[in-house]
């Protein structure tokens, strides 16, 4: 369905539909986006702004070296999350303290890439303020938005999307204007998708051009109105309309008359619907973005609507496309159309239930992160991490409510306490900090509440950096754990005072209170905390004590984590075992542990351990006098560094002591200049391609593809190799039966090699492949410019 809130323009089954019509508006936008860095499309909602620039974002993002990124809006509730919106869906790996938006301007200042931010009016002032500060420091950024209302920023250039052309009653006997007409289009399209056989006729032509003209052309309303084709005929829907107009005019007389004939047919829709889907409808408008089948049964069914009816109404409401259920693989989430959750969200007003879903939805997901901890120590890491990142919006959500509601304060706040490994190994890290210090800046009272969110809120901070700020919120935990005499507290102050002290260069005292908080974990049976301290205290070690002592603890937190299959403390420890061993000289040793750890981080989204893998496996190759691979590898720990926003000196002096002597050892053999050069060519790595350039270079002596891509273009080694298919003159089906993925793999990669060398053929492909291989790697591309 066309809306403004997602990506529209699905069906009950959850596939994309076709796009219909807006060839003129297609025009006019890319044509605006020739002349002007911010165009903004605005209109009424449900006039199809959202589809129509994804359409055009995807027509022209080969001209983009970095393609096109989408910020979606709509979920948003609160002006103050706007920026980290932004971060989110740009994937910022957020690891520092710095704002929000100064990660933005550093993670956009190099970048070629197109914006399209979706659903602005209602944080119309905090993204307009946002934007100008991105475009005037990033030169490379465009922005496509839409919104109901301008920015308002200077160089907007404003295009107002019309409804969809409608048949005029004039026009009624010209067959080839009325079928033609945009709105009819769309109809016959839609209708079809419910009733294949449907056409338009000489008898049903005129009820036809009536329902779209009643219609204004919305593609929203014509959407919802196609679906009733399924059991009604045209004329029958035409004169339910007409009801259903008059009534809602009568209502408002000051609303315009397209969001009068888009609520008329919203209020009908729902009248159409069974009291339990009316039910289930305004129940699912808690969730804002989106849920899986477990979190409709566990939170909208009760009273009424008992769990076992869950599926089959689910199911109906998904029919009339009042749901949307979209598949990734065996996972199916559903959502609404952000007209359709606000239209429900008024009828969980009028029913009274709003506090009573917000706690059900809230205690759902502190379950589930009550969950992961108590599960954290074994396999299903990554896919735990998954799953909490899916429902962002949603704990977001759950998060604000509490903190606005006196009495839920203390549920929000063990909320965000579960979350830990949410805001620190899932890349959420400056905005799980904001959370934490808001609540504890209205937690007040007993400091049993307290007590979990200060060691969370702790490590967090130390994570940043920011040393001072932690040590405040370790002051209040230790006084904390002994007036309550809670041991779990006390261990937990012991732990990240531990690591204060070991960021701070104190390796005897850190190594001292690493020591006790082992044993006031392992006394409470805390297994995957116990792993955690011992990583760090072998960090500690490393630095500090006999080689040995460093390994031995390390082949411990080894041992028994795989024993439970646990790999988040199982790469660090692989990370320290690999550093241990490149400071006593075991080069092959070090490199295998290196290898291990960041293939782990594959799966992953913890950019610290990764930033510190590549660090140290630019170590390694520049002992082993590969300074051309320590220059590579340095450079794209550096763009992983850059994107997280912080850098290796916030884990203190010794290790930041070593990195800038090897940093110098790679300059002293190649030159300033030469280095320079590499790192400016791989800074616009990301975390995942930055790890696919170290893998293939531990995987061979001379260098490699990969390393030939990053001395010349942006392409990683699959889609290299996708090129040189094409090169051999096979087609994308050939391709990919020859790499055993799926042709629809293979055309996105093949999209994307043509937008990232800026290239409109196959043949320009073969031939740019050609002579890269020729040249052993140093052909550049040609990139084309912005639109």
């Amino acid at each position: 369905m066309y809306d403004d809130s997602g990506r529209g323009c699905l069906v009950g089954s959850g596939g994309l539909t076709s796009f219909v019509g807006r060839r003129q508006e297609i025009a006019d936008v890319r044509r605006n986006l020739s002349t002007s860095r911010l165009v903004t499309l605005t209109g009424p909602g449900g006039i199809g702004k959202t589809r129509l620039a994804l359409v055009v974002a995807d027509r022209v993002r080969r001209a983009f070296r970095d393609g096109t990124q989408i910020v979606q809006l709509a979920s948003l509730d609160d002006v103050r999350e706007v920026a980290s919106a932004f971060t989110s869906a740009l994937t910022v790996l957020d690891q520092s303290n710095r704002s929000a938006t100064q990660q933005l301007v550093d993670h956009l200042g190099s970048q070629q890439v197109l914006l399209v931010v979706d659903n602005c009016e209602h944080v119309l002032t905090a993204t307009a303020e946002l934007l100008a500060e991105l475009l005037e420091t990033a030169p490379g950024l465009r922005v496509l938005a839409t919104s109901r209302e301008p920015l308002g920023i200077a160089g907007e250039l404003v295009t107002v999307i019309p409804p969809l052309s409608v048949p005029t009653a004039e026009q009624l006997h010209d067959a080839a204007s009325v079928d033609h007409s945009e709105a009819v289009q769309l109809l016959v399209d839609r209708a079809r998708s419910v009733a294949p056989d449907f056409a338009v006729t000489d008898t049903n032509r005129p009820a036809v051009q009536q329902l779209c003209e009643r219609l204004d052309g919305m593609p929203l309303a014509i959407e919802l109105a196609a679906i009733r084709l399924r059991t009604l005929s045209v004329g029958q829907v035409v004169e339910r309309l007409d009801r259903r107009f008059e009534l809602l005019t009568g209502g408002s007389r000051v609303a315009r008359p397209r969001q009068q004939t888009l609520r008329a047919l919203i209020d009908w829709s729902h009248e159409l619907c069974s009291d339990d889907e009316r039910l289930l409808w305004a129940r699912m408008s808690v969730f804002p973005g989106g849920c899986d089948l477990k979190a409709v049964e566990e939170v909208c069914a009760f009273g009424d609507l008992a769990s076992e009816r869950i599926v089959d109404v689910l199911d109906r409401l998904v029919a009339k496309s009042i749901v949307i259920a979209e598949r990734t693989g065996e996972q199916i989430r559903y959502r609404q159309l952000m007209t359709v959750r606000e239209y429900g969200a008024e009828r969980l007003d009028a029913l009274g239930e709003p506090s009573v879903l917000r706690r059900r939805m809230r205690d759902h997901y502190l379950h589930r992160a009550r969950s992961m901890v108590e599960r954290w120590c074994g396999p299903g890491q990554h896919e735990m991490l998954a799953a909490m990142r899916r429902d962002h919006a949603n704990l977001l959500a759950a998060l604000e409510w509490s903190l606005a509601t006196p009495d839920e304060r203390p549920a929000g706040g063990r909320l965000a306490s579960y979350l830990c490994y949410h805001w620190i190994a899932g890349g959420s890290l400056s905005e799980g900090r904001r959370w934490l210090d808001r609540i504890l800046g209205v937690l007040d009272g007993d400091p049993v509440e307290r007590g979990s969110v200060l060691w969370v809120a702790a490590w967090a901070t130390l994570l940043q950096g920011d040393r001072e700020a932690a040590a405040v919120r370790l002051t209040e935990l230790e006084h904390v754990a002994e007036v309550l005499d809670d041991p779990e507290l006390a261990a937990h102050a012991a732990n990240w005072r531990a690591l204060h002290h070991l960021f701070s260069g104190s390796l005897p005292t850190a190594i001292g209170l690493y020591h006790r908080a082992v044993e006031g974990h392992r006394a409470l049976g805390s297994t995957g905390a116990v792993l955690t301290a011992q990583f760090q205290l072998a960090m500690a070690r490393n630095f500090q004590e006999p080689a040995g002592n460093a390994l031995e603890t390390c082949q411990e937190v080894l041992a028994v984590s795989a024993r439970h299959e646990e790999r988040w403390n199982h790469a660090y420890a692989l990370w320290i075992s690999g550093l241990q061993h490149w400071r006593a000289g075991d080069m092959p040793a070090a490199k295998q542990a290196a290898t291990a750890a960041l293939e782990i981080q594959r799966d992953f989204t913890d950019g610290v351990c990764t930033a510190l893998v590549l660090e140290l496996m630019s170590w390694i190759a520049m002992s082993n006098r590969h300074a051309d691979n320590a220059a590579m590898l340095g450079a794209a720990a550096g763009a992983v560094w850059q994107r997280l926003g912080t850098s290796i000196d916030a884990f203190g002096p010794h290790i930041t002591a070593e990195s800038r002597r090897m940093a110098r050892q790679v300059v002293e053999t190649l030159g300033t200049e030469r280095v320079e050069k590499v790192t400016r060519r791989l800074a616009h790595l990301t975390k995942a391609e930055s790890i696919e350039l170290a893998l293939e270079i531990a995987a061979a002596v001379k260098p490699t593809a990969a390393t030939r891509v990053a001395r010349s273009c942006p392409l990683t080694d699959r889609e290299l190799e996708v090129a040189r298919l094409i090169a051999t003159g096979q087609s994308n089906r050939a391709i990919a039966e020859s790499l055993v993925i799926s042709h629809r793999t293979v055309d996105g990669h093949v999209e994307r090699i043509l937008g990232k060398l800026g290239f409109t053929s196959r043949t320009q492909v073969a031939s740019w492949t050609a002579s890269l291989d020729e040249s052993g790697g140093e052909t550049r591309p040609h990139r084309a410019p912005a639109p």
